[in-house]
């Protein structure tokens, strides 16, 4: 082990609540509720006593659907997200409180005032993760249901958070409020904003996207992109790639993190590690999820087979709309030959199929091995730190904190006490200046 040095790069480290996704272990005996304010209060406080930069909350704004029914292998319901950050403020102390919001289907001014409230609450650490929908589905629980062309949706996105801003601008840092006026193409909207100027000026604005449309939004206007590369090459494209964006904007590299999300399971030993894993992943895909995950890919109901039996041979229905809520897979069809040739080169069934393909867990192995290896990415520029996304809800973080951070801070690469009171100053941003 290392001596702390002043001169390494240190590590930034926030947790993902768990929730709507195939990482998530709802089945295991340890998993509590996703919607009592218990499990978001344990995982938040967690999160702090590990002196992570925030704690991050996804959306969902319809129940997802698949052939024609809630789909209930994912967890049904959840609450909003400002509302329980707004009650972890005054549960935590330093925590940074990031809410996902969505910026096709809400409002700048209603936003922005909301926005603005949390950050009074929590002393300067909200942070808003600004995500898109061009999904009709999601829509029709909207007045516009649907209407937002897909190439529509980041040009929105800019110019709504370009308004929040001009919003918190309209007020003074010596507490003067001035009207505000913005027209534009998404919005025409003109008044007084009713929040005073909060303690970070501008919450802090996560943005989470790997497109090319996202990343250029990214270097435009966010202050951390969430992102998801899972090798250290990969990742170290990607934060070049968006890294070197930033001038064009008048931004330098040390005004955009990178914060993949990533996942962690520990041993005493790596072969302890690598069977805990292999366990974990066995829980995520149980039968019904392997054979729900392969219709997803084929576009088609396949209760009919056996999870443990081989896969269809019948061809993939492309833009099948059999799945209603979730992210497109992509090419379906090149998915589908992707998973037979591997399935007929291992011998695998069905449900080790999907087991295999669907990817591994990022951090496997010893407390000592997980902590080297995330300061190596860091270290070599593939991130700026990492959002832990848990397996188990509330208690998923527990080891992390217990075993690994003892071992950055060791190291010197993981802070060892909160040197500020905001969000900004725990990532290390600069103050947003007043542009009035």
């Amino acid at each position: 082990m290392t001596g702390r040095s002043s001169s390494r790069k240190r590590i930034h480290l926030a947790a993902h609540f768990p929730g709507v996704n195939n990482t998530t272990v709802w089945a295991d005996p340890r998993s509590r509720s996703q919607i009592e304010f218990s499990s978001f209060e344990h995982l938040a406080r967690t999160a702090e006593r590990g002196l992570f930069d925030f704690f991050f909350l996804a959306e969902g704004l319809r129940l997802r659907e698949h052939k024609g029914r809630i789909h209930d292998l994912d967890v049904v319901g959840r609450p909003e997200s400002l509302t329980v950050l707004n009650a972890l403020a005054g549960v935590t102390d330093r925590l940074g409180l990031a809410a996902t919001v969505n910026a096709t289907f809400n409002e700048p001014c209603e936003l922005a005032r909301r926005l603005a409230t949390l950050d009074h609450l929590s002393g300067g650490r909200a942070a808003w993760n600004v995500v898109t929908s061009s999904d009709a589905f999601t829509g029709e629980n909207f007045r516009r249901g649907g209407y937002l062309d897909r190439a529509d949706r980041y040009t929105r996105a800019a110019e709504f958070v370009a308004t929040a801003w001009e919003l918190w601008d309209s007020w003074t840092p010596d507490g003067v409020s001035r009207p505000f006026a913005h027209r534009g193409r998404h919005f025409d909207i003109a008044g007084e904003f009713g929040v005073p100027r909060s303690p970070q000026g501008h919450p802090v604005v996560i943005q989470a996207g790997d497109s090319e449309e996202g990343r250029e939004f990214a270097a435009a206007t966010a202050d951390v992109i969430f992102t998801r590369h899972g090798t250290l090459e990969a990742g170290r494209a990607f934060y070049a790639d968006v890294k070197k964006r930033l001038e064009k904007y008048g931004r330098t590299p040390d005004d955009l993190k990178i914060m993949p999300g990533v996942t962690v399971v520990l041993g005493d030993t790596a072969a302890e590690a690598q069977e805990r894993a292999a366990g974990i992943r066995r829980q995520q895909v149980s039968p019904q999820n392997a054979l729900l995950t392969l219709e997803q890919i084929w576009g088609v109901d396949l209760s009919s087979y056996d999870p443990d039996g081989p896969l269809p041979e019948i061809d993939p229905v492309p833009e099948s709309a059999i799945t209603q809520g979730r992210t497109r897979r992509g090419d379906t069809v090149a998915i589908a030959e992707k998973w037979r040739a591997l399935s007929k080169e291992k011998g695998l069934s069905i449900r080790q199929t999907v087991i295999e393909a669907g990817g591994r867990q990022s951090f496997i192995g010893t407390p000592e091995a997980v902590a080297a290896e995330l300061e190596t990415f860091v270290r070599r520029d593939a991130a700026d730190g990492f959002i832990l996304v848990p397996h188990l809800t509330p208690g998923g973080l527990d080891e992390f904190v217990d075993r690994v951070v003892p071992l950055l801070q060791e190291r010197g690469a993981f802070r060892t006490a909160y040197e500020g009171a905001t969000l900004r100053s725990h990532l290390g941003l600069s103050e947003q200046v007043w542009k009035g």
